[in-house]
């Protein structure tokens, strides 16, 4: 396959597998809360569905894909049998069907993350040149799935879940189409050390790296706020096609993705790191004060939103590039595999579960009929001041030397391959 061809296929799949992402992900909570009747508690459990997902993952990928089986014919099962899952959870309509079958999705679904990502790594002759330009198709994706759904309207509607199933298996019967990628480890000694990245945890001795780990950690727990509780909130405040506008998200991601480079090149990580930290903080002081803010509340609402390629990119793409820059060449596979952990495993288990428990313990008395409503000014200073007490431990403890760093394409690309 010539490389043309090549990056055309690649961005296909690359759109194709954040379309199904985007189908679901933003609008479940909104689904799960006002068509199912689940409480805050479930919503947030079953966000962190994607959690568990994550934290299986590596397992699957280490231990049994990457030296067993050829990249593109698992891409295509695990599409294949992730469409099939996609389309039974409508029929799932309590808690505990819905749970367990979210869960086993996830589990199915995040490793074809990694698997597409080093698949086009192996195959790119330039990788740190044409692997960004391949993957921002993946914003378009999640951006096309979002205006489609408000399209049809779908936001509340089990209909979701079947175009997302849909998708999946096209994706599924697509991924055969990819070149043939046999597994790189055959035959290899493979620890369960390796897999989980236990060597990085040396860093750890280095208390910069120590405090920076644990400053990623705790900016998780309010951060899936917004990502549990944003569609609700929007439901509640009568909006209409509220997928289509939260795409305004994906927009502003890819702009300030390549925008970092300058940022890092002339402030350093600290700063652009201490950036990233206080747009999470922002975005919701912004998000408490449109609850309130009758003229100004759209406006503060988008601000939200557009702020997002701040909050994700210079938070956690810059956090993955200086944990590249710490570690040495031997354990900086394991150590992006640690940070992996930290932000889309543990963090977002415990920031998805516990949004759940704030959802719940904010709900407002209600008339038996009457549609659910929330303390929502109560409910976004949480996490604005969660925010803000991070940024002060960072500010106080992280001790890393504020150095001008232009990150390499190849830098660059190893962390998108990561981080989305």
């Amino acid at each position: 396959m010539s490389q043309s061809r090549l990056k055309v296929t690649l961005s296909a799949f690359m759109f194709l597998q954040y379309f199904i992402w985007g189908c679901w992900y933003a609008s479940m909570g909104t689904y799960l809360a006002n068509t199912l009747g689940f409480d805050g508690g479930q919503v947030g459990l079953a966000y962190g569905a994607f959690a568990i997902g994550a934290m299986i993952s590596p397992f699957f990928v280490g231990l049994i894909a990457d030296r067993y089986f050829a990249s593109e014919k698992l891409l295509a099962v695990f599409g294949l049998i992730g469409g099939l899952v996609l389309c039974l959870l409508p029929q799932m309509t309590t808690f505990a069907t819905f749970y367990p079958a979210l869960i086993l999705y996830c589990a199915i679904f995040v490793p074809t993350l990694a698997l597409g990502n080093s698949l086009s790594m192996h195959h790119l002759a330039d990788p740190g040149r044409d692997f960004p330009r391949v993957k921002v198709l993946s914003a378009v994706g999640w951006f096309a799935a979002g205006m489609v759904l408000s399209l049809l309207a779908a936001e509340q509607k089990a209909l979701q879940f079947y175009l997302a199933g849909a998708s999946s298996i096209a994706f599924g019967l697509f991924s055969l189409m990819l070149p043939h990628t046999p597994p790189r480890k055959t035959g290899a000694d493979v620890s369960l050390g390796d897999v989980l990245g236990l060597d990085a945890l040396a860093l750890m001795k280095r208390p910069p790296f120590a405090i920076f780990i644990a400053c990623m950690f705790l900016i998780c727990i309010p951060l899936y706020f917004y990502f549990v509780m944003m569609s609700i909130y929007l439901t509640e405040l009568g909006w209409e096609q509220i997928a289509a506008k939260m795409t305004l998200a994906q927009v502003s991601d890819v702009v300030f993705l390549f925008l970092l480079p300058v940022f890092l090149k002339t402030l350093g990580y600290k700063k652009t790191i201490f950036i990233g930290i206080l747009a999470w903080a922002l975005r919701y002081f912004a998000l408490a004060g449109s609850v309130h803010a009758t003229g100004l509340q759209a406006p503060l609402i988008f601000a939200a939103i557009g702020v997002h390629g701040v909050c994700y990119d210079f938070l956690f793409i810059a956090g993955q590039l200086y944990v590249d820059d710490e570690a040495n060449e031997r354990i900086r596979g394991a150590a992006q595999g640690f940070i992996a952990f930290i932000l889309w495993g543990a963090g977002a288990f415990v920031g998805t579960w516990l949004a759940g428990r704030v959802l719940a313990a904010h709900q407002l008395p209600t008339v038996a009929g009457a549609p659910v409503t929330y303390d929502w000014q109560a409910i976004w200073n949480l996490p604005a001041w969660g925010a803000v007490a991070v940024l002060a431990l960072f500010v106080l403890f992280f001790r890393n030397p504020v150095r001008a760093h232009t990150p390499s394409g190849a830098e660059v690309a190893s962390s998108v391959t990561t981080a989305l």
